[in-house]
């Protein structure tokens, strides 16, 4: 019990002297002024002091902006002249599409403890569907066809996961992953002829 009380009394005496000693540091300037002169600037500026945020973030919304631009919107296009014209699929996924699908298992790591890395990415894509529908009414689009086009992405690559700390290793993994991407796209259907009615 004795060993208890004087541990006690050990961290009562540190914790009045680093309160004592504090103010009269350079450390009391990161504790107290920062919060007052956010407030007075506040005040000022009409607007609160910068507040500092990690680049994490700013790349989680540039890239949710970037994938809704780039892939995740159906394309309306004009209809197609003639009548046994052919209907093609446009384009295949591309590279940055098929990677941005994969599984996130290689974000979220601590450099230099924890780190997985995707090494000789190699895609394959197939084309699995080549449809097009009967005409139908879309809301916000009118008449149209949907043309379906579906993908088989295949994408091998070596997982390598590192630390360095406390044990330092390196492991190295061929990994093979499939994605199904699908490119559907409107075909609009061509209204009477101006003639007709």
């Amino acid at each position: 019990m004795a060993t208890w009380t004087r541990r006690i009394k050990r961290w009562a005496l540190t914790g009045a002297l680093l309160l004592a000693v504090m103010p009269s540091s350079g450390c009391y300037g990161t504790y107290f002024y920062l919060l007052k002169d956010a407030f007075i600037s506040g005040w000022f500026f009409g607007t609160t002091a910068p507040i500092p945020v990690t680049p994490f973030f700013s790349q989680q919304i540039e890239d949710t902006y970037w994938e809704e631009e780039r892939y995740k919107r159906v394309p309306i296009l004009d209809p197609v002249e003639g009548e046994n014209a052919p209907l093609f699929c446009l384009d295949p996924p591309q590279p940055d599409e098929v990677m941005r699908a994969l599984p996130d298992d290689v974000s979220g790591g601590v450099p230099f403890l924890a780190e997985t890395f995707r090494n000789n990415v190699r895609i394959v894509v197939e084309k699995i569907v080549d449809r097009v529908d009967e005409p139908r009414f879309f809301p916000h689009a009118g008449p149209a066809r949907l043309h379906h086009c579906h993908y088989k992405c295949t994408v091998y690559f070596e997982k390598t996961m590192r630390s360095s700390w406390p044990v330092p290793f390196t492991h190295v993994d061929q990994v093979q992953e499939v994605v199904y991407i699908d490119h559907d796209y409107l075909i609009r259907v061509a209204g009477p002829q101006a003639g007709s009615m």
